[in-house]
């Protein structure tokens, strides 16, 4: 496994949280907010960065408890063995579910189609979407972070999506005080963003500090 070297933060006062540790502190505190008001939560793992400090983050929030989240993969079929390894190796070391939505059995029964230009990224949308109809999922964490496109700029950490997972930005709702809302009709699911107000410099800082294991690719 490949460890990034150890980063330290640095503060004046004793008493006053770093930037990292703020930022830690946000995440905790929505995953044990998630916890509190949902019935079945899923968190998105592909084994990038974004899962794994995500995953991190769930694993803090409710030690020396077990994760109370089932962990879902969409297999595009395009990992790296060494990614798949250490997807099943964190299952394992930390007692979790697990649940795989194969793109490649989607194509197979032909419920897909290859595109020209050979990439899978955007066929995990029908995989995903039937994935939380089936085992009926009402929060979904995912990695999204706003520093990423003006798509998600404009995205809350609860994002209300409806029965075929569209996002409506009109339906956004207000987060004052880090106050959420996970209210949604029979059918809809809340996304939720631990990591949105993180940038892809938090994300490797977090990670060196924390002395995480990534994947060797």
């Amino acid at each position: 496994m490949t460890t990034v070297a150890h980063a330290h933060d640095t503060t004046d006062s004793p008493f006053a949280l770093s930037h990292l540790d703020s930022l830690e502190s946000e995440a905790v505190h929505i995953f044990r907010e998630v916890a509190g008001e949902f019935e079945r939560p899923v968190i998105l793992f592909s084994g990038g960065k974004d899962s794994i400090v995500m995953l991190h983050l769930a694993l803090k929030a409710f030690a020396p408890a077990p994760v109370p989240f089932t962990l879902l993969h969409v297999d595009t079929g395009h990992n790296f063995p060494e990614v798949l390894a250490y997807r099943d190796r964190v299952v394992a070391e930390h007692g979790l579910r697990l649940h795989v939505a194969s793109v490649q059995e989607y194509i197979d029964a032909g419920k897909l189609r290859e595109r020209p230009d050979g990439t899978r990224n955007p066929l995990q949308t029908v995989p995903l979407t039937e994935a939380i109809q089936q085992h009926r999922f009402d929060a979904v964490f995912g990695g999204g972070r706003r520093d990423e496109e003006k798509a998600r700029a404009k995205e809350r950490v609860f994002s209300l999506r409806d029965e075929f997972s569209q996002w409506d930005p009109r339906r956004q709702r207000p987060e004052l005080w880090q106050l959420y809302n996970g209210r949604h009709a029979p059918g809809e699911h809340v996304r939720v963003f631990p990591l949105s107000n993180w940038t892809e410099l938090d994300v490797w800082q977090y990670i060196a500090r924390e002395g995480i294991e990534l994947p060797e690719i």
